[in-house]
């Protein structure tokens, strides 16, 4: 791993773990938190990569790493390339300003860690 790379494996495993930890202490939190991100991007009128698309530009303007992981990990999945996921990042950019830019480096780390093509 290059040195300014983070680790974003290590934080969909720590988000993974959250929702673990949350679902112990109240039954049926982290359950009810899935269904709803699972009803949120299920397929409609937009398809669900095009979802997770739009969920990583919120995360990138959210300044959360833990939702960039999640998001592109899924969608990948979903089929996403890596330069869909990347153009998703940079509509991100142009409306959360240089903050917003910074995290695009969570992006790019994300793709290359969860083999974006």
């Amino acid at each position: 791993m290059a040195p300014l790379e983070a680790d974003m494996k290590h934080y969909l495993e720590q988000f993974q773990d959250l929702l673990k930890k949350a679902g112990e202490a109240e039954p049926g939190y982290a359950k009810a938190l899935m269904e709803f991100v699972k009803q949120a991007e299920k397929p409609g009128a937009l398809s669900t990569k095009t979802k997770e698309l739009i969920s990583i530009a919120l995360g990138v303007t959210a300044h959360c790493p833990f939702c960039i992981a999640f998001h592109v990990s899924n969608a990948i999945k979903e089929g996403a390339t890596k330069q869909e996921i990347l153009e998703a990042g940079l509509v991100a950019g142009l409306m959360g300003g240089g903050p917003a830019v910074a995290y695009l480096r969570y992006v790019i780390d994300a793709c290359d860690q969860f083999g974006a093509k």
